[in-house]
């Protein structure tokens, strides 16, 4: 129950910024009736700090909105699937390219933890961010996991930023060898209209330094903007299997306006992480903000 004081500062929010009603109740899922037109144009509104168009998109991060609007091919489900793309992976491009699979489960209670490695990676099917990493089984707290994991599966993960083809994805639990690295680096490529045209490297995740994000050209040279995380200051080597990651992603993504693969290198092999068709949901802001103009103009959205 509200108090008087936590009732007037919520109010005084909302007559100072009247869209922030709108943050409060979509993530309390008082929204969910909502179509996904109106729910985008008041959640760009609130993300981004300006109108969506959706007649002429023109950033990236519009056009993003149009295609989860507009561009719904039954695919792209399986696609953002974690279990089940691997079957698409596997068809495209081979299986030694999968992270090993150490299980698949519906529910939390039919995990067999006595026959997992003593390391291995947790993760939902049909999110993102639900992962749980363990390094060491004796110390792996079970019950938190299980409990996370719980959570986890009773979200629908479409119904706050309406990414359209999770919407249908059958929730499941999944278990995939751990990558054991000091410095594992996660390398993303992004493909539009069928051509790599940039990539970006996510590095010192797990640092005191906290996450990194660097963007890079099809060439390999730097690009001078940022995205909610600060650049690497250090020179990043080009990874060993860079001409390799760019084949293999417009293989995969040869049909679709936009997709970004997702790699590791690790001990000398390559492994392909995750498709991702929106990344950051399309509200993250680029720095400066002409970037998200400059990154638009690569998305061809005629013919649709």
């Amino acid at each position: 129950m509200y108090s008087i004081r936590a009732y007037l500062k919520q109010l005084k929010t909302y007559i100072k910024r009247p869209i922030s009603f709108f943050d409060n109740w979509a993530e309390a899922g008082r929204l969910n009736w909502m179509p996904d037109k109106w729910y985008l144009s008041l959640m760009f509104r609130s993300k981004m700090g300006y109108w969506m168009n959706w007649k002429h998109p023109n950033t990236f991060n519009e056009k993003l909105q149009w295609l989860k609007v507009h561009d719904r091919d039954p695919l792209y489900t399986q696609l953002v699937d974690k279990y089940e793309v691997r079957k698409y992976i596997a068809k495209k491009i081979g299986e030694e390219y999968l992270i090993p699979l150490l299980g698949v489960w519906k529910h939390v209670d039919d995990i067999d933890f006595d026959k997992l490695p003593n390391q291995f990676v947790l993760k939902c099917t049909h999110d993102s961010g639900s992962s749980i990493i363990c390094k060491n089984k004796e110390k792996f707290d079970i019950v938190e996991a299980k409990q996370k994991l719980a959570n986890a599966l009773k979200v629908n993960y479409y119904t706050l930023s309406r990414e359209w083809p999770y919407k249908n994805v059958k929730p499941q639990i999944i278990a995939e060898k751990y990558l054991e690295s000091t410095d594992l680096n996660d390398y993303k490529f992004q493909v539009f209209n069928s051509k790599v045209k940039n990539c970006f490297v996510c590095s010192k995740r797990f640092s005191k330094d906290g996450l990194h994000v660097t963007f890079f050209d099809r060439r390999w040279n730097p690009l001078n903007f940022t995205k909610l995380y600060p650049k690497e200051t250090d020179a990043l080597a080009q990874p060993l299997f860079f001409e390799r990651m760019v084949e293999i992603s417009e293989k995969i993504a040869k049909k679709f306006r936009f997709l970004r693969v997702d790699f590791y290198e690790h001990k000398n092999r390559l492994y392909i992480g995750e498709l991702t068709f929106y990344p950051g949901a399309g509200f993250e802001k680029f720095d400066p903000p002409e970037w998200d103009e400059e990154f638009g103009k690569l998305i061809n959205l005629e013919n649709f």
